[in-house]
């Protein structure tokens, strides 16, 4: 390393893959903080470089590497570290790459600041407590909140449990607090993260479950939105879905389906069937007819027959996704599907992908025109600056990305929206009244 003060390192975070490694990257960047690192973009020069990994699909461990590769020639002199759950899985493919200095998986994240600060030696003068929980993020705006890890469902194509081990969920009081300290700095959203949310406080005492700890939150915080993210249909009941009736839950549910194709859900060792998901999604809309819901769908599992993908294409079609993310399956070595027979072939499984891809746009197109016309609350996030123009970007509360022009300093604001416009997937929309804008503290 050889930064121009010694008593300022740089690290840079970058994170793949899902909310819960985006979490993980928000306490790491507390805890590099806590100990005198500035921490910074990874478009920077930097001393340390800390890739959080994804490794769902070869393509997620591809790009993995490429991100590690690439952060040695921009800093050719920084540490270079690999976490998260490529790591976790192979730890020895990891450290077999030159331009790598430090392996640690999910199991040792908590080390990763402790051996960055090691490797810089008695050159490295710790500035704890100068920095808060702020440094981690320029904007301040939504923070990812960890309330569960593990996974002890082992479905036949997923990675997951390998790597995150057996579910254990974060005490209540612990969540609450998080909260509180994210609220405290200006947080205007918080997204509750894990790996089964559903599956919250089977390991607490006094019956605790997602439900309850969604209520303590909303009775014992102010955060102005709270987000649940991925959830399974067997989540959705009517004592969970009355929660929305305070409107600082976001009307945004992502629900898995994998297949339309039953048969296809029990090859996948799935806890559902078509027509359980189809009823958690008439659920929702029966009470939030403007809830966004969206989806993963897992194109060419082994043994997918013409019929039973057409099956996921009509079941997609009837549920009219706000969004829907369709992944090719991939084989992960250590999962069940891996050893089964018939897998398709890679170019069946690009067309098929292909046919999914186009029917996911049009679902989101016709989406967001129906909310053409509508005012919805925005918590404006970024902005970009071109020709005297400044642009705002930020998210509804049912997760529609949108865009307007205006002077004034919206940045990490709610405000309510006139959505006018759609451009692609992003919609164009107006303040409907900047002064009514809610600021952070």
């Amino acid at each position: 390393m050889n930064p121009e003060n010694r008593n300022r390192y740089r690290v840079a975070i970058e994170t793949h893959g899902c909310k819960l490694n985006q979490a993980d990257s928000m306490t790491l960047a507390r805890e590099f903080s806590a100990a005198g690192f500035e921490i910074v973009d990874t478009a920077d020069s930097f001393d340390a470089f800390v890739l959080n990994s994804c490794t769902v699909t070869s393509m997620a461990d591809r790009k993995a590497r490429q991100a590690l590769r690439s952060a040695r020639r921009r800093n050719p002199d920084a540490t270079i570290v690999a976490t998260g759950c490529y790591a976790q899985r192979s730890p020895e493919a990891l450290t077999e790459i030159s331009e790598i200095d430090i392996v640690l998986g999910n199991d040792d994240k908590a080390a990763v600041v402790e051996r960055v600060a090691g490797s810089i030696g008695d050159a490295f003068q710790s500035l704890a407590g100068l920095d808060s929980i702020a440094a981690m993020t320029a904007t301040r705006t939504r923070a990812m909140v960890k309330i569960q890890e593990g996974c002890n469902q082992v479905c036949a194509f997923c990675i997951v449990p390998r790597v995150r081990g057996r579910e254990q969920s974060v005490a209540p009081e612990a969540i609450v607090k998080d909260i509180l300290r994210f609220e405290a700095l200006g947080f205007n959203e918080v997204v509750l993260t894990g790996t089964q949310l559903g599956s919250y406080g089977f390991d607490l005492p006094d019956n605790e479950n997602l439900t309850t700890l969604v209520s303590r939150i909303l009775e014992s915080t102010s955060v102005p939105r709270v987000r649940v993210s991925s959830l399974q249909p067997q989540d959705i009941d009517n004592a969970f879905l009355d929660l929305w009736a305070d409107q600082r839950l976001c009307p945004h549910f992502h629900l898995p389906l994998q297949s339309g194709s039953d048969a296809v859900l029990r090859r996948m060792r799935r806890r559902y069937d078509a027509k359980r998901f189809s009823g958690a999604v008439e659920a929702i809309r029966s009470r939030m007819a403007d809830a966004a819901i969206t989806a993963d769908v897992i194109v060419g599992f082994p043994g997918e027959t013409e019929s039973e993908f057409r099956e996921t294409v009509e079941i997609c079609g009837r549920m009219e996704f706000a969004d829907l993310h369709g992944f090719p399956y991939s084989r992960r070595p250590g999962t069940s599907a891996a050893r089964l027979d018939d897998h398709v072939s890679p170019e069946l499984k690009a067309a098929r992908s292909q046919e999914l891809l186009t029917q996911a746009a049009d679902m989101a197109s016709e989406f967001r025109r129906s909310l053409l016309g509508t005012t919805r609350p925005v918590l404006w996030e970024s902005l970009r600056v071109s020709e005297s123009q400044r642009t705002w970007t930020g998210l509804t509360d049912n997760y529609v990305r949108v865009r307007t022009v205006s002077a004034a300093d919206l940045a990490n604001t709610v405000a309510p929206t006139r959505l006018d416009g759609l451009d692609g997937q992003e919609m164009v929309g107006e303040v409907a009244s900047e002064a009514s804008a809610i600021s952070s503290p």
